[in-house]
């Protein structure tokens, strides 16, 4: 054995001694003065940078333990319902300093961070600066971009910014299709009906599955739908103010210059005008995800 080898045999020896002699030191502390004054001792390096220069090129190990201790105090944060995760990141920001490509770090510790105490830590914020740091140090990895997508939605209730995550997933090579027909519900639920239907209209071309096209239409159709409800609603009010008083029919707005004709829904039927001035369709089985909200119901793709 070379001398440079066995330098670093020795170094990797100490390493481990010394991370052997730090767990046995927190077991005793943690029976003294219990687990959440030990970690803040155990948290002895405030950034993965430094670490990594300290590790005589074992970062890859280190990563594993610190990802080993995010795991652990989540664990026992969860169990003790705790409504505070203050390590939880500061573990995670350094694990994947130490180690940029280790995913696992990022996924999971997103859904740690996102969920609101005592689950989590009720921090989606951080949550999305951690997994943002991945797919700038990961961005071949698509799943990145649902995982962003997924806290957006779920836990900051931003689907516009759940839209642009899965959209630009859907653009990473390899990316399942399902990608874009999650970036297109987004623009729906952000009620972006333009960009939903753009996106539901690139889900209809290029995939090659009969169902998701099939769904990929009704989408269109609802949303040609919507938009037209939309703007006629607006021509029902300005009417309205105008003569102040509803119309009794779409005559009504033709006669005052509003409408060329009696509008017809996609499917070549006139759209019902109710005496309270809202605007729906004839039959609302043809166009099942028109205007959820609209409807009240909940469907799901």
């Amino acid at each position: 054995m070379n001398r440079s080898r066995a330098v670093q045999a020795i170094a990797g020896a100490l390493l481990l001694g010394l991370f052997a002699g730090s767990v046995l030191s927190r077991r005793h502390l943690e029976q003294a003065r219990g687990s959440e004054a030990t970690l803040e001792e155990v948290l002895y390096m405030p950034s993965g940078k430094a670490v990594k220069r300290l590790s005589l090129g074992y970062s890859g190990l280190l990563a594993n333990v610190y990802w080993t201790r995010a795991v652990q105090y989540f664990g026992g944060k969860h169990i003790q319902r705790s409504q505070r995760y203050d390590l939880l990141y500061p573990l995670l920001d350094i694990t994947t300093d130490l180690d940029p490509q280790l995913i696992v770090a990022y996924e999971y510790g997103a859904v740690f961070l996102s969920q609101q105490p005592p689950e989590g830590a009720g921090q989606p914020d951080k949550a999305v600066e951690l997994v943002e740091k991945g797919i700038r140090q990961n961005p071949a990895y698509w799943r990145l971009y649902f995982t962003l997508g997924f806290v957006h939605y779920i836990d900051r209730n931003d689907p516009r910014s759940a839209q642009v995550a899965f959209q630009k997933g859907s653009e990473v090579p390899g990316a399942l299709p399902w990608m874009k027909v999650m970036a297109a519900r987004m623009a729906e639920r952000s009620k972006d009906v333009t960009t939903s239907m753009l996106l539901w209209q690139g889900v209809a071309e290029t995939s090659q599955d009969n169902n998701v096209k099939e769904t990929a239409r009704r989408h269109l159709v609802s949303l040609r739908a919507d938009r037209d409800i939309t703007e006629l609603e607006r021509l029902v009010t300005a009417y309205r103010e105008q003569k102040r008083t509803l119309p009794a029919g779409w005559a009504d707005l033709v006669r005052a210059g509003l409408l060329r004709g009696i509008p017809l829904d996609p499917g070549g039927e006139p759209y019902v005008l109710n005496p309270d001035g809202k605007v729906d369709v004839k039959d609302a089985s043809k166009y099942p995800y028109l205007g959820e909200w609209r409807y009240n119901i909940e469907r799901r793709f």
